[in-house]
């Protein structure tokens, strides 16, 4: 259950993690996959401290405080983890499009849509402002073709490199002509207006029109639909899934000359994805309940977004709309994930990718800081399960060990662990003293296992 919801969601308590067991695992898997039985987060909460970030414009490099904020209170943990994960496979970013809001709009679609059909999401973003600018489909004409959008569309939405020539780039891109956006009016005393979508029939190219293999005058959704029918799409999406929620893939430029690391899964969850007519809440379904999913325990490396959103979550007391909020969206930066502004259209590179001198240490430190916190509530319930355990060194490691994951680590840094812990003396729980007391030396173990290597995965 915990793995579940490290990867479902953002990690949970231990009390959480009891009563879900309590309901079942199939349960909770059908209860993550129905957002919609979940009261939602009141976002105007958030606004009623933040009134600037209805449209935030550039905002210093914190525009997605507001999807922090859902991110940290949401009963629906799913919905948020997948938009997350389309924030990454269709990567728009605030460098170029200048606007957080129109990016916010993007993950708002995420949200609602994000569980229904692959071709929903696709259409949507085909159609959404912020992507449009960010790929220059605004400047795409039927007199002058723009391939952005439409290398893209092929090369990181759908089929991935090798499925495809430079021919259907250009048909695919001439089906797209005439779709843009209207211009903003300025702005005004509360915020800004809205990009809205624009189809210009004047400036559509209806010509006949060679793609994959069909001959027609598509336009963008007719494309789309022929996409979809080839099974290279279905095996790229179904990677995408795979990388995100499963296990750490090989970054996305190499997959054209590196086959799965598990091809069989991804196969199987392709399988799903035609079945279903690409329904992504179906795929969810068949990949959190396989057995490749639940073996993969600790194959992922937490990305920075979930590491401060799980700690938050763990401890918590850390739901309002506080002025730490802020602090929190940049330690998520600073780790090496800016959200709604990717470094390229590529996302960001993930895995061992996210781990250097200098993110480890801001990594380590975060957690540290806050799990040491003996004020928050999560922090005070850890501390109440590991005092359970007695006051043996041993049976005080493994509690924190059992508490924080619960996480298996390598018998020589349990050993460490056990020594440092005898080192110190005996635990006496009935010392509350800051520095010598029981509660304060279990949180310096737990500050210890928080640096751990292993505790860098999901």
């Amino acid at each position: 259950m915990a793995h579940l919801m490290r990867r479902a969601g953002f990690g949970a308590s231990r009390d959480e993690l009891e009563r879900r067991v309590a309901v079942g695992y199939e349960a909770t898997v059908e209860e993550l996959l129905d957002p919609e039985r979940q009261e939602p987060v009141d976002y105007y909460e958030f606004l009623r401290y933040y009134p600037n970030w209805w449209k935030p414009g550039t905002m210093g490099g914190r525009g997605h405080a507001g999807w922090v904020f859902r991110m940290i209170n949401t009963r629906a943990p799913l919905q948020e983890k997948l938009c997350l994960f389309y924030h990454q496979l269709f990567a728009t970013g605030v460098s170029k499009v200048d606007h957080y809001d129109e990016i916010e709009d993007m993950i708002d679609m995420f949200r609602e849509k994000g569980m229904g059909h692959y071709k929903t999401v696709l259409m949507a973003v085909a159609r959404n402002p912020a992507m449009l600018f960010w790929l220059d489909n605004h400047e795409n004409h039927a007199t002058s073709v723009n391939e952005n959008w439409g290398r893209e569309l092929l090369e990181l939405f759908t089929m991935g490199i090798g499925n495809y020539t430079e021919t259907d780039v250009r048909e695919c891109s001439r089906a797209f002509t005439g779709w843009t956006l209207t211009h903003k009016l300025p702005r005004f005393h509360m915020g800004r207006w809205d990009w809205e979508f624009e189809f210009r029939p004047e400036d559509h190219d209806d010509g006949e029109k060679v793609f994959l293999g069909h001959t027609g005058s598509f336009d963008g959704e007719e494309i789309v639909d022929i996409i979809l029918a080839q099974p290279a799409t279905a095996a790229f999406i179904a990677r995408h899934l795979y990388s995100f929620f499963v296990a750490d893939e090989h970054q996305v430029p190499a997959w054209s000359v590196t086959p799965p690391n598990d091809p069989e899964a991804v196969q199987a969850i392709a399988d799903v994805l035609i079945e279903s007519d690409y329904h992504m809440g179906t795929a969810l379904r068949f990949i959190l309940n396989s057995d490749f999913f639940k073996a993969a325990l600790f194959a992922k490396v937490k990305n920075p977004t979930e590491v401060v959103v799980g700690t938050l979550r763990l401890i918590e007391d850390s739901h309002r709309a506080s002025p730490d909020l802020m602090g929190w969206c940049i330690d998520i930066t600073n780790m090496g994930q800016d959200l709604m502004n990717p470094p390229s259209v590529e996302g960001w590179h993930s895995g061992i990718e996210w781990i250097n001198s200098g993110t480890l240490m801001k990594r380590t430190n975060f957690v540290a800081e806050l799990i040491s916190d003996q004020s928050r509530s999560g922090v005070a319930s850890i501390m109440d399960r590991i005092r359970m355990a007695g006051d043996s060194p041993s049976a005080v490691v493994d509690a924190c060990l059992d508490v924080l994951g619960p996480l298996d680590i390598a018998a020589g840094a349990r050993q460490e662990l056990i020594e440092h812990v005898e080192s110190l003396g005996p635990i006496d729980w009935g010392d509350d003293s800051p520095e010598e007391g029981g509660p304060a030396r279990v949180s310096e173990i737990i500050q210890l296992i928080v640096s751990l290597r292993e505790y860098q995965f999901a």
